[in-house]
């Protein structure tokens, strides 16, 4: 097996709370230095007390990065893979303490988030240098892998799951899909490409599935009513849907790989009581999660940069992301009074 440019494999994430204990720690971790009222971190708060006070996160991102050791000492490169939050424990800088103690040099960072803003990118690769700052002159070089929305081991688990909701309905293909990511503000999607990768990979989606009616729709929205976020919000969507008739829906959070807490709270639990409450049957996607598909695509994007590798993969019309994001790539927006629900 040819030698790797890399020592090791650092598995990237928001992190979340694992019990009612964390979660006012973990949320002041993630408001701090903005100016959030206390009602509004109350409010979040409760979402996390509405499911004792876990996050899903946190195991769900052990059982991918399980599955990623399995891959990779399968098919290589064969790189031990740490874990670090940017809010939660593991938190990024022990992480990287510990790599540097184990003597690593140089790793390539998985980041699980599949689409270029500044918070699914630019603010990952700050958390990573601001990391590598405390831990001073031994903390190792970090490279983030590209995004991996047009990745075929990406949107083809996605468009499997979406066949089977849409199947578990039992009314063909002609119901109507609507594909979720988290809302940013408009300031930030204008800066990146967002929402055109978050187009793409719903239409590589339902192309694949053979769902021609669906729609992209937004969810998990904090900002305040003055600052304009992206729309619509799911929950106004399946309002229309029912307006103009539709009495089934396939809701498919492509923004997301598991299924952590804003889905199960935005989406199976708030969008699913809309549905109850309109008499609409409603299936949710499920998340790609731990597919074996998608684990091997984790492998192969780690592999094309720790060997050099010419190919790329990608399918549609957008090519493949960048390895290296220039300089103004996906820059921070405008702050906002109330920042973004936590995952």
């Amino acid at each position: 097996m040819q030698p790797s440019r890399y020592d090791a494999v650092l598995f990237v994430s928001f992190g979340g709370p694992d019990g009612p204990d964390d979660v006012m720690p973990f949320l002041e971790n993630v408001l701090r230095g903005r100016n959030v009222p206390r009602e509004r971190l109350l409010e979040v708060a409760e979402h996390y007390h509405h499911f004792g006070g876990k996050s899903p996160i946190n195991e769900q991102n052990r059982g991918l990065i399980d599955a990623l050791r399995v891959e990779l000492k399968k098919s290589g490169p064969q790189l031990p893979v740490y874990w670090g939050n940017r809010n939660w424990h593991p938190l990024l800088t022990d992480t990287l303490r510990e790599m540097a103690a184990d003597g690593v040099k140089r790793a390539i960072a998985f980041v699980t988030s599949g689409f270029s803003c500044y918070s699914g990118c630019r603010q990952y690769r700050e958390n990573i240098a601001e990391a590598r700052e405390a831990v001073g002159p031994t903390a190792p070089e970090i490279d983030k892998i590209r995004v991996f929305f047009n990745h075929p081991g990406f949107v083809g688990p996605m468009a499997r799951n979406l066949s089977m909701a849409v199947e578990s309905l039992g009314q063909g293909n002609h119901i109507p899909v609507l594909f979720t990511a988290h809302s940013i503000p408009l300031s930030m999607a204008e800066s990146s490409r967002y929402c055109s990768q978050l187009e793409e990979a719903s239409r590589l989606v339902a192309e694949q599935a053979g769902t021609p009616n669906w729609r992209l729709v937004y969810q998990s929205r904090s900002g305040p009513p003055s600052q304009p976020w992206l729309e619509p919000d799911v929950c106004d969507a399946i309002r229309e849907l029912h307006a103009s008739g539709a009495r089934e829906v396939a809701v498919a959070p492509v923004g997301f790989i598991s299924d952590h807490m804003e889905v199960k709270f935005d989406l199976d639990t708030e969008a699913a009581a809309v549905c109850k409450e309109l008499g609409m049957r409603m299936a949710r996607v499920a998340t790609v999660g731990t597919d074996p598909e998608f684990v091997r695509a984790v492998r192969d994007l780690i592999a094309e940069r720790a060997w050099d590798l010419a190919e790329r993969p990608a399918i549609g019309q957008l090519p493949a992301s960048h390895d290296v994001c220039p300089l103004d790539c996906c820059p921070a927006p405008r702050r906002p009074t109330v920042a973004a629900r936590p995952s």
